[in-house]
């Protein structure tokens, strides 16, 4: 069992360290490539990938078995990286990060769901704590390994490092991975749903990504996209009923706290990847931190995070309880946006590392809690199905909430910065577009002044307009049924989704222990 979960938590370390590792180097990668501008699409490119492949993943692994397609997804993501430590430009690193992001969204469904066919739903916490952890590693040692990489050898070795960890995850998969057998069949590959849902979600993200800043918010361009994505949602449904194997089974929807979690869970999602994504950022260019500083502040989250994530995860396991957590965590998450709105250039670094302690808190108290009671809601058979439907969601929130924030962001910095700098910037070598801490560092009181406030006053409201997000959520999950944590695993669930799986859910007396499985 140890190395089985070295080897989910090296890939689930794959795959969230690679969702922040960039933050603390965006400032310096877009000044070099020119692209600040694009500078969104560095981080949602990965996000967005990794949202797609999501719900496929989940329903492959049910159909054919996970071990192979977590070695696929290393696979996927390892060349997603070399694209990216090659890339000559913006368009090619972008692309370099949706590579990524296609094996990424492997690496943190398949980790999950792969506890949960070894491990029964009442000792699971404990285990999805410590993954919550890795999380929360990843989300300091993220920033912090990009700093150091771009004041040293260069930002680009950020991609090198996968190789080495990728390869060690597949040498642990491949030898110490294995997972109880599965009966051997024919499965039905729902290539319509895989599309319908590829372009809806695209769609979307498409329309908040250039929403205000390519395109007025009313342009045909905006409206087409989310006309597109409506009509695209809609058909997916009326392919999803009729699907012999559904990727994201409506069934789903018949679970009360599967749809609450789910729809809280986007909230989280969005505030989540909305306030931290661009915090590294923010620390670099208003407080003045070098790339490998801003990492480190960051710290205050991690250790909050793994501190409540595992803590969480072992009160669960001793006493079955879990529903106050995701509540008093989304609290959490508001209380420190709203903190974090009240940032600027005189605030004491220490006070905005203890605000993002805060929000840290409430991540840990919340994310691994909600897939815990997503999978003791559902039959072993399906729980990749059901796991990866409640990410696909949850991922949602997150490429909204980085689209739509890095959109207003990069907007009102262009903004401020035209109306605040002598002749609109025309000053500065290569325009506002080349800005990098070190250039704004050396520059003049007349100049690097009104770029600090410029940067501080475009991304501190961001975090008011979130806040009530928290709220909602929170109220969502005061409204959690909880049910008892099985102690044992099913696996004798029909795969299908046509069946009414709430027939298999609330019995718990009839459910079986897990047998036959060679850990």
């Amino acid at each position: 069992m140890l190395l089985l979960f070295v080897g989910l938590m090296l890939s689930m370390l794959l795959a969230a360290l690679n969702q922040m590792i960039l933050s603390t180097a965006l400032p310096t990668i877009v000044g070099e490539l020119n692209g600040v501008d694009q500078m969104l699409w560095v981080i949602t490119a990965y996000i967005l990938a990794a949202t797609i492949v999501m719900p496929i993943y989940g329903k492959l692994g049910d159909l054919i078995g996970r071990k192979g397609l977590l070695l696929f997804a290393i696979g996927i993501f390892m060349a997603g990286s070399i694209v990216g430590g090659l890339a000559p430009n913006m368009e090619w690193l972008i692309a370099g990060r949706a590579v990524q992001g296609l094996g990424g969204g492997g690496l943190m469904i398949l980790s999950q769901a792969i506890i949960a066919d070894v491990v029964p739903a009442r000792e699971r916490g404990r285990y999805m704590g410590a993954m919550g952890g890795v999380f929360a590693f990843a989300s300091v040692a993220g920033p912090l390994l990009g700093g150091w990489f771009t004041e040293g050898p260069g930002w680009r070795w950020m991609f090198w490092i996968n190789m080495p960890l990728g390869l060690l995850a597949v040498v642990v998969v491949l030898f110490h991975l294995h997972l109880p057998a599965r009966e051997r069949t024919h499965p039905h590959v729902d290539i319509a749903g895989m599309v319908l849902l590829a372009i809806a979600t695209t769609s979307l993200v498409l329309a908040g990504t250039w929403g205000g800043t390519r395109y007025p918010w009313m342009s045909a361009p905006i409206l087409g996209l989310l006309a597109l994505a409506l009509v695209t949602a809609g058909l997916f449904v009326a392919v999803e009923r009729r699907a012999k194997e559904p990727i994201l089974p409506m069934n789903l929807f018949r679970e009360r706290n599967f749809i609450l979690t789910t729809a809280g869970g986007l909230l989280i999602g969005v505030t989540m990847f909305g306030a931290i994504g661009y915090l590294p950022t923010y620390l670099q260019m208003v407080t003045g931190a070098s790339a490998t500083n801003a990492g480190l502040l960051m710290i205050p989250m991690m250790g909050a995070l793994i501190l409540t994530s595992t803590v969480s995860g072992f009160l669960v396991s001793r006493t079955g309880r879990y529903k106050w957590m995701p509540i008093a965590g989304a609290l959490a998450v508001t209380a420190a946006l709203l903190l974090l709105s009240t940032m600027g250039p005189l605030v004491a670094v220490w006070v905005i590392c203890a605000y993002i302690a805060v929000m840290g808190a409430g991540l840990g108290l919340t994310m691994q809690i909600l897939v815990l009671i997503v999978q003791n809601t559902f039959p072993n058979r399906v729980v990749g199905t059901a796991t990866a439907s409640n990410n696909y969601f949850r991922q949602i929130g997150a490429t909204l909430g980085s689209a739509v924030v890095g959109s207003l962001f990069t907007a009102r910095v262009a903004e401020l910065l035209v109306e605040r700098l002598p002749a609109g910037g025309a000053a500065l070598d290569g325009g506002p577009n080349s800005l990098t801490p070190e250039i704004v560092s050396g520059l003049p009181d007349a100049l690097r002044l009104p770029i600090i406030q410029s940067y501080n006053d475009a991304l501190t409201p961001l975090f008011l307009y979130m806040a009530p997000l928290g709220v909602i959520a929170a109220l969502l999950f005061a409204f959690v049924h909880e049910k008892e944590l099985s102690r044992v695993i099913e696996r004798d669930a029909p795969v299908s989704a046509a069946p009414d799986l709430s027939a298999g859910m609330d019995a718990q007396a009839e459910r079986k222990p897990a047998s036959g499985g060679r850990i």
